[in-house]
């Protein structure tokens, strides 16, 4: 379909009168936002709503996620129409630059990497033409805000992405749920987000659900003047959908959370099922019209939900859960022990006391059929076993991801359900992860292989035979480009000067012990010392660029941060190192920052000891836009490597089946005291080196000692620091040949069609949803 940008235009600029009695070279940018976002959806409305009808006529899937890191929509939604140069030279002409638009907050309701693979997959399904539509919460306050104060601690602000409006959603007042509670009785209204197709008319929706009360004001009490107890429903209701995963260190936390996971549940079965009623009919064979795949647990509830809602309708309890475990599917996303949800009996029964009975009764059949398996124990519901066991699918995210489900996490139902179990290793989308965050390297690569790559990443293998010098000087000027952008936005943002000529050395990602941006920093230290007394020479100039977020609970996590930016205090106020080290943490790490920062990195640092990282997706996305990976034989790192080749990267690191080996034995205090580099590197969290604090104590104690909780160093960070020092050293040393270290980029780029999620979501498609590619047009 041929969209028409001159009225595209005229409308933006007449919802700019009448809304915001404005012109656009006077507008603001939240104000030309909010007039281009619904100009667009004027534009695309008739397409949408015919592939809502094609998608009613099929077999479909649907996608159940607590967390769509969307991130900033504008750019990626004019792009994947094709329409974002002309829209650009439009609103040129009339003295507007559309990169203005980078003040508009992304659209952050998730936290990490399950919440952007949630967005990552509706782009590469609509993208494909496959009929997939999402399911989740319309957050008012998305993940936080991230500012550092002066003592470099981080400091959570409230994110109301939605403060200047949302042009991007329309509500749909007229598929309103109710959903009720022990406690209150609530409304879920929906606001539906259209997923656009690049490449393809198709246009796809995420339907997020908001809480508000059956009535928002109680008359008497306000007319008695007792304000608070007037607007009390309306308060408690919206509660539930007013942040991302709520602080659950209390009681009440905890049935926020319960309630939260709930409306996912009721609201959207509730949904799914009342258009399969208007439509089909025959709610036994509602399994043949409809997959849901559980993102995580976190939607697990769906799962009792849908017996519920079935057996209201007249099903026997054998007859509803023979409906739902023909419809269910589970993706498990972490190993972490303490990530694999179990919830207190007694909690939920105080929340949603029919989900409780029947969970009871699901673990009655299973105990029934399989003794030896267990949902409930010691009065707690286990919500992985739930979902492995009325699932048709269960599926890890990388190779030896599933491998460590089928081995060891799930061992036991794998042996019963080995049937059940498959990998799907994660990808990410080409058309934001590289046509809109890099189009010079996007131009590089169509020159070689033509336009179609963006939609068939495979064909970048092309590309391994056409390297020549030529092409490595081309893709070093772009990467110093990149370089360049970068430093300049860091320079506004941080008041950071890097030098684009620096290596740039890049670490990305939720912060998280097990992610051990820690290890990044000790190294960090280590190379400032070598330096300084000589031990290391001829050391290629690295700016060591960090982004992340702490959960606001999670003092050691939050302890790291603040360390880090102590040594980023100390080496750039350090003239002997000025010109061969920087190092700094980005503030707000985002979706947006990291178009920007992931073009620009040379190097990728994946650095999770094997056996944590379930995938990672932010891997795939630097390989994409060649930067080589300096990480762990962990998660989907392992398939970089076979797909890259480990001599164009830098593995280092035990294995898996080294840390269980040593787990038993291991001594950190015994390395700490052997190591005179090592111990110097850990005592600057303790010895004034760096300004110290009672948490960074605890972090030098947690290291040595360990904690009530865990063994000393319990992700092995001083058991791997000297395999990575040297890895990281030797790719340093690698890059001053600048085209053989290109060389190697390329490489990464050539061979990262695996990668896409447009892949992952084909096998999805055929493997577990059994669902085909469905036209306007009828074509496939």
């Amino acid at each position: 379909m041929k969209y028409d940008c001159d009225r595209i235009l005229q409308w933006t600029q007449a919802l700019l009168k009448y809304n915001h009695d404005t012109k656009m070279d006077s507008a603001t940018p939240q104000q030309l936002h909010d007039a281009l976002g619904q100009a667009v959806m004027m534009e695309i409305n008739d397409c949408w709503t015919q592939h809502r009808q094609l998608r009613a006529q099929s077999r479909k899937a649907f996608y159940f996620s607590a967390e769509y890191l969307m991130g900033r929509l504008v750019f990626s939604n004019l792009y994947n129409l094709g329409i974002l140069p002309q829209i650009r030279d439009a609103f040129a002409k009339k003295g507007v630059d559309l990169s203005c638009l980078e003040e508009i907050e992304d659209a952050a309701l998730g936290n990490g990497g399950l919440g952007r693979l949630a967005a990552c997959f509706l782009d590469s399904a609509v993208s494909c033409d496959l009929p997939l539509s999402g399911y989740g919460l319309r957050y008012k306050f998305g993940l936080f805000k991230q500012r550092f104060d002066d003592n470099g601690s981080q400091r959570e602000l409230a994110d109301d992405w939605t403060h200047y409006g949302d042009p991007w959603s329309y509500r749909r007042d007229n598929h309103t749920t109710t959903i009720e509670f022990a406690d209150q009785t609530v409304l879920a209204v929906p606001y539906d987000m259209p997923i656009i197709g690049y490449g393809t008319d198709n246009i796809g929706t995420l339907r997020l659900w908001q809480c508000e009360a059956v009535e928002e004001l109680d008359f008497d009490a306000f007319n008695a003047q007792d304000y608070a107890r007037a607007l009390d429903a309306k308060n408690r209701a919206e509660d539930i959908t007013r942040v991302l995963y709520p602080n659950d260190s209390t009681y009440e936390g905890k049935r926020l959370r319960i309630k939260q996971q709930y409306v996912i549940s009721s609201a959207s079965l509730q949904d799914i099922l009342r258009v399969y009623q208007r439509d089909h009919g025959d709610l036994k064979k509602f399994g043949e019209f409809a997959s849901i795949q559980l993102n995580d647990t976190h939607p697990a509830m769906s799962i009792p939900e849908l017996i519920r809602l079935l057996m209201k309708n007249g099903l026997s309890f054998e007859e509803a859960f023979e409906v739902a475990r023909s419809t269910f599917n589970y993706t498990n996303h972490t190993v972490m022990g303490e990530a694999l949800e179990k919830w207190d009996l007694n909690l939920m029964a105080s929340v949603v006391p029919e989900i409780v009975d029947i969970i009871r009764k699901i673990d009655a059949r299973l105990k029934s059929e399989h003794p030896g398996l267990f949902i409930i124990r010691d009065n707690s519901a286990h919500m992985a076993n739930l979902s492995v066991y009325v699932s048709s699918y269960v599926n890890g995210v990388a190779q030896i991801h599933t491998e460590i489900l089928k081995n060891d996490v799930f061992r036991d139902w794998y042996g019963i359900f080995p049937e059940r179990f498959q990998n799907k290793t994660n990808g990410v989308t080409p058309r934001r992860w590289m046509g809109l965050c890099n189009p010079e390297l996007t131009e590089v690569l169509e020159a070689q292989v033509g336009k179609d790559f963006l939609k068939d990443l495979d064909s970048l293998r092309e590309i391994e035979n056409k390297i020549d010098r030529r092409l490595i000087d081309r893709f070093n000027g772009v990467k110093y480009l990149k370089k360049l952008q970068l430093a300049e936005i860091i320079e506004q943002r941080e008041g950071v000067d890097l030098d684009p000529n620096f290596i740039f050395d890049v670490q990305v990602k939720r912060l998280h012990e097990y992610k051990r941006q820690l290890l990044n920093a000790l190294s960090i230290m280590d190379i400032y010392f070598g330096l300084k007394d000589g031990s290391i020479r001829d050391f290629t100039p690295t700016a060591f660029i960090f982004g992340a977020k702490s959960a606001p609970g999670y003092r050691r996590a939050k302890a790291i941060i603040r360390y880090i930016n102590r040594i980023a205090k100390l080496i750039n106020n350090d003239p002997d190192v000025a010109d061969k080290l920087r190092v700094v943490f980005v503030q707000n790490y985002n979706c947006s920052y990291a178009e920007h920062i992931i073009p620009a990195a040379d190097i990728s640092e994946q650095i999770s000891p094997a056996g944590t990282e379930a995938s990672g997706t932010g891997n795939m996305k630097l390989m994409l836009n060649g930067a080589v990976t300096l990480g762990t034989r962990d998660g989907a790192n392992v398939e970089i490597f076979q797909q890259a080749g480990e001599e164009n990267n830098y593995p280092f690191g035990m294995t898996v089946e080294e840390i269980n080996a040593a787990r038993g034995n291991y001594q950190s205090r015994g390395i700490y005291t052997a190591n005179p580099r090592i111990r110097r590197v850990v005592n600057t969290l303790v010895d004034g080196t760096v300004e110290t604090d009672d948490e960074q104590r605890e972090l030098f104690t947690a290291l040595l000692d360990g904690a009530s909780w865990h063994s000393p160093d319990h992700y092995f960070h001083l058991l791997d620091f000297a395999s990575y020092q040297e890895a990281k050293l030797r790719a340093n040393r690698d890059y001053r040949d600048r085209r053989a270290f290109g060389q190697k980029c390329l490489l990464n780029i050539a061979r990262a069609g695996k990668f896409s999620s447009d892949r992952t979501i084909r096998q999805y498609a055929a493997d577990i949803w059994h669902i085909k590619p469905a036209t306007l047009s009828g074509e496939e």
